[in-house]
């Protein structure tokens, strides 16, 4: 009788102990009956009990078409420290790894990536205090064209930031694009080549054209400590909402062309002058084009087969 009621104590035990792990705890359900996992309930780790909220920067992540049925950690956001990167005003690291930055001008368009079958443009935000000889800028919007597609993320102008909105707007092919505010919320272009995904529930994304890049997007404001360091003078009625960005290639053409897209050409050798601390880039005409979605600057490649 002692036994039974000690092994009815551990079963207890182990019941509250297992409600309260999954109290903490997050999981999905895998409904698709075309992916591996289906009908199967993946709790997440420890180390990122939530799909919703990161912990420590990381989120748990399931993906109900993966053989083993588990789950991982993912970290949000990207590292704008990496070769790929554009952030901040305007900071590029190339493909080589090299830094260095390009400014352009606010409200005016510059290719990023240029390539014979896709090209990535950006349209620039920011202004110019009474006294400076150039314009603070930030990447307000990117521009994707694909085959025959073309598509659009941009956000939205807001004189003081706050977390609890999202602040991006899609587009796709001239028609407003709605991709739902949660977690790994998904939307595939019509023959599953474009996919982009949020990874949190608002304000940060990845674009995968496929076969061709992988594209980390994160919105950010100019901060009040932004502003006080680099004295930016930003007016009272605009934070500069904007993207940072961080670009993963493959089969790239050796012809590749564009402010990012040049670096990733083999034996390319970066203007940037060594051991500057700000080594500033020009060319500006030459990554000009007229409107997020064109592909009419001198050095843009895309579509040309000759």
């Amino acid at each position: 009788m002692k036994i039974s009621k000690t092994s009815s104590l551990v079963m207890i035990l182990l019941a509250i102990m297992l409600c309260f792990l999954r109290a903490k705890s997050q999981g999905v359900y895998c409904s698709n009956p075309y992916q591996l996992c289906f009908q199967k309930y993946i709790m997440c780790p420890e180390e990122c009990p939530s799909t919703g909220a990161a912990t420590m920067n990381k989120v748990c992540y399931v993906d109900c078409r993966n053989p083993l049925c588990n789950s991982e950690c993912h970290r949000v956001g990207l590292n704008c420290n990496r070769p790929g990167s554009a952030c901040h005003d305007h900071r590029f690291i190339g493909g080589d790894g090299i830094v260095f930055y390009f400014h352009g001008k606010s409200n005016e368009h510059f290719s990023l990536v240029s390539d014979l079958d896709f090209q990535i443009n950006a349209r620039f935000t920011g202004h110019r205090p009474a006294g400076r000889s150039r314009d603070f800028t930030w990447i307000q919007a990117l521009g994707f064209l694909f085959k025959s597609h073309k598509f659009s993320i941009e956000v939205t102008k807001v004189a003081t930031w706050d977390d609890s909105i999202d602040h991006l707007r899609f587009s796709f092919n001239g028609q407003d694009l709605v991709i739902r505010e949660d977690i790994l919320s998904t939307w595939y272009s019509p023959e599953k080549d474009i996919k982009i995904e949020r990874a949190t529930k608002m304000n940060s994304v990845s674009v995968t054209i496929k076969d061709k890049a992988e594209i980390m997007v994160n919105v950010v404001p100019v901060t009040k400590k932004d502003d006080r360091i680099h004295n930016y003078k930003v007016p009272s009625d605009d934070c500069f909402v904007h993207l940072e960005v961080q670009f993963k290639s493959f089969n790239l053409s050796p012809k590749v062309d564009g402010i990012l897209g040049r670096t990733y050409r083999p034996n390319f050798q970066n203007p940037a002058k060594p051991g500057v601390a700000m080594p500033m880039v020009g060319g500006e005409d030459n990554f000009r084009i007229s409107f997020l979605l064109s592909h009419d600057c001198k050095t843009c490649i895309f579509g040309n087969r000759n």
